[in-house]
């Protein structure tokens, strides 16, 4: 007798092109995963957490719908995972009212990323506080075992798993406590101009590599990236953080080595090293930007994934909201 799948549960926000921090630290892996049979993936737009940050909403569309085209684009193959879009499935919203009441407040407060996120905004929004009540719904919401996220999310996972626990003590076994899967290496991948801080559209044009910028672009940016004092090619994350982060950048786009990478530039210097780097990003991104100028061409494609994902979605939302409201008292 076969044994039962294990659910993967992941989402990426709707920001504008994808960087290729995005890529390494999330999308890449979640390839790797649907063509694992033991596991069955289920990706989303997260369009509703987007929400949290100003936004022009006569755009909104045309960038979820955008979102769906990098990640077709970057690996995501219909025939192997679920692709769906957040708002699509009211049940989301739905079971964070009830997880929203029984969450402290001061454990909201107490978020990392609540902390970092509400310095950059003139005005904190209730949404941002809430961020991971509306995360643990998402992932509660369609019984995931795992859930691939990056080092800066594994908070929220395990806010997650004591959200599930709570609800389960107090109402009955419900929710399944998911897992955190964050790669060993390249779960955070750093800014080109400034190694102490993630790589964000945010921090500067100069600071990331958009997933589908142009050949000369990256050549541009890998050149201009910061580097540490010396010549030394050597991976040391805490006294050489620049050229540490782009060897993770290299390591994970060619599958070589980190002591290999090393090896191969004894006794070079960092433009040597940042010349090569830039060759191996170009030549790895040029099919997901052929595939993606393909996809631009056929939206009623992309538009049908979309479709039959929120269709799948939308059964094992409602099955799980239905027990939730069954356990809590609300039918």
């Amino acid at each position: 007798m076969a044994s039962e799948k294990k659910i993967i549960f992941s989402g990426i926000q709707p920001s504008g092109n994808i960087h290729i921090g995005n890529y390494l630290g999330a999308i890449k892996n979640w390839v790797d995963l649907q063509n694992n049979s033991d596991y069955d993936c289920i990706f989303f737009i997260v369009d509703l957490h987007a929400m949290t940050i100003p936004y022009d909403p006569k755009k909104f569309q045309k960038v979820i719908y955008n979102a769906a085209l990098d990640n077709l684009a970057a690996g995501l193959d219909p025939k192997k995972c679920t692709i769906f879009v957040q708002s699509q499935i009211k049940e989301h919203a739905e079971l964070t009212w009830i997880l929203s009441t029984l969450t402290p407040l001061g454990e909201l407060e107490r978020m990392t990323q609540f902390k970092e996120k509400s310095k950059e905004q003139k005005e904190v929004n209730v949404g941002l506080l809430t961020y991971p009540v509306l995360q643990a719904a998402d992932i509660l919401l369609y019984q995931a075992d795992f859930a691939p996220v990056g080092k800066d999310q594994e908070q929220h996972i395990e806010f997650t798993r004591a959200l599930a626990r709570k609800f389960n003590g107090r109402f009955g076994n419900v929710f399944k406590e998911p897992r955190a899967l964050i790669p060993k290496i390249g779960a955070k991948i750093m800014s080109l101009s400034d190694p102490l801080k993630k790589m964000s559209k945010s921090h500067g044009p100069d600071s990331y590599i958009a997933l589908f910028d142009s050949d000369d672009e990256i050549r541009q940016k890998i050149k201009r990236a910061i580097t540490d004092s010396g010549k030394e090619v050597k991976y040391n994350p805490k006294n050489k953080p620049a050229i540490s982060n782009l060897l993770i950048i290299y390591h994970l786009f060619s599958g070589k080595p980190m002591k290999e990478l090393e090896k191969m530039y004894v006794g070079k210097n960092y433009a040597d090293f940042k010349k090569d780097l830039a060759e191996i990003v170009i030549e790895h991104l040029k099919p997901l930007r052929k595939k993606r100028g393909e996809l631009e061409k056929n939206s009623n494609y992309v538009r049908n994934i979309l479709e039959q994902g929120r269709k799948r979605a939308q059964k094992i939302a409602a099955r799980t909201m239905e027990e939730a409201k069954k356990a809590a008292g609300l039918s």
